[in-house]
């Protein structure tokens, strides 16, 4: 069975990383870690998802995993994500990378690391988003420059990026599509007195509260109609499910940087 080992495990995503890795018959829950210092450590994860992670332990260092070389999921911050990237490329140990809220020197590392070992790095993990994102690329080739195109996403008051990695992604395969970049066209929030909106402008709208999981919508609005994607997540399971699928599909690849239309097989080649 494919051992998998989960940073983060007292995380949002961390503890129903744990469950989804627990429920698959092909995965072996090695264990999960903690940051340095934490209360956790030296606990099983029994402790939070029940009696049959007994034989799985809660450390403070990835080290403790080493000479297994499981896949390592990992839900977490930039700065952890950083640290053990570098660990995993120096032990030869294949990531799963979900952390949002990465800068453009963490990409760029992240990319480099990919020459040594797999990576699967996706804003989102749930299999209808990833669908989404293809649906968006058609739409946007369809209607091109009729519409105005407006990127509305809702997450849990806790969440501190915005707007959101998976926001961000489909105004990114919108823009390629269209042959724009965000960095020109992207619009993040309006006040005051604006002007009549520029056709070729892509916005964004960011809505924080509650526990909403995360809702994306598209709209291409046109004069007359318009046309709305839209992907609602109730669950983290859906994010969590996808990732463990990510791991035993990166477990067997060569190096390099892959996302989640690699592993659901909806790359097209040119």
């Amino acid at each position: 069975m494919l051992p998998i080992v989960i940073a983060g495990a007292t995380g949002r995503m961390g503890r129903v990383l744990l469950e989804s890795t627990l429920a698959h018959p092909d995965c072996n829950l090695l264990g999960a870690t903690v940051r340095p210092g934490s209360a956790w450590a030296g606990h099983s994860c029994a402790s939070l998802v029940g009696p049959d992670a007994v034989d799985s332990p809660i450390v403070d260092s990835i080290a403790e995993f080493v000479l297994e070389r499981p896949v390592v999921i990992d839900f977490t911050t930039p700065e952890s994500t950083r640290a053990l990237l570098g660990f995993c490329r120096e032990h030869d140990m294949a990531m799963v990378i979900g952390t949002t809220g990465l800068s453009a020197e963490d990409e760029a590392f992240m990319a480099e690391s990919a020459r040594h070992i797999p990576i699967v790095y996706a804003p989102n993990f749930s299999v209808g988003v990833n669908l989404v994102l293809e649906l968006l690329k058609t739409t946007a080739k369809v209607l091109g420059d009729t519409v105005d195109i407006e990127v509305i996403e809702a997450h849990h008051r806790h969440k501190v990026d915005a707007p959101s990695g998976t926001a961000l992604a489909m105004g990114r395969v919108i823009a390629d599509s269209l042959g724009r970049t965000l960095e020109a066209d992207a619009v993040y929030g309006r006040e005051g007195r604006t002007g009549a909106r520029p056709r070729s402008q892509i916005g964004f709208s960011t809505i924080r509260g509650g526990d909403i999981v995360g809702d994306h919508t598209v709209l291409f609005a046109a004069e007359g109609e318009r046309v709305e994607i839209t992907h609602k997540a109730s669950s983290r399971k859906t994010f969590a499910d996808g990732a463990v699928r990510a791991a035993i599909w990166a477990f067997s690849q060569r190096p390099g940087l892959y996302s989640m239309v690699d592993v659901l097989g909806l790359r097209v080649s040119d």
